[in-house]
């Protein structure tokens, strides 16, 4: 009887490392998403700094320019909030992995631990049948 619930906290300790895998896999592609959205942002940020320059011939209070300066300005506020989601994504996984690994090393322990369990009791049922 004892076998069968250490058995099951074994298998409920592989599914949550099961779950602990697909929260990764999950984090990382967001994570990956946030850095090519971080990227074009950062294209567009340094093409409006482009065509700022140019516009400075024509001058500085031209309607364009406060156009483009209002832009340059939303771009710089949306890559630094991807910078810190990117930040904090990066935090979040490393303790994912943290935890994962430390699950994985139960799991180990606990198979060994069950093994070592199991011989005793065959071994014991050998001796106790012989």
């Amino acid at each position: 009887m004892a076998t069968m619930r250490e058995d099951r906290g074994a298998l409920d300790l592989t599914r949550r490392v099961e779950e602990l895998d697909k929260s990764l896999s999950i984090a990382l592609d967001i994570n990956d998403n946030y850095q090519r959205e971080n990227k074009k942002l950062k294209d567009r940020v340094d093409a409006a700094e482009g065509e700022t320059s140019i516009v400075k011939t024509i001058g500085m209070n031209s309607p364009e320019m406060k156009e483009k300066d209002k832009l340059i300005q939303e771009l710089r506020m949306r890559i630094r909030d991807m910078l810190l989601i990117s930040e904090q994504h990066r935090s979040i996984l490393g303790d994912e992995i943290t935890h994962r690994k430390r699950l994985e090393k139960e799991v180990r322990d606990l198979k060994v631990q069950m093994s070592e369990y199991l011989s005793v009791r065959v071994d014991s049922t050998r001796k106790s049948g012989s």
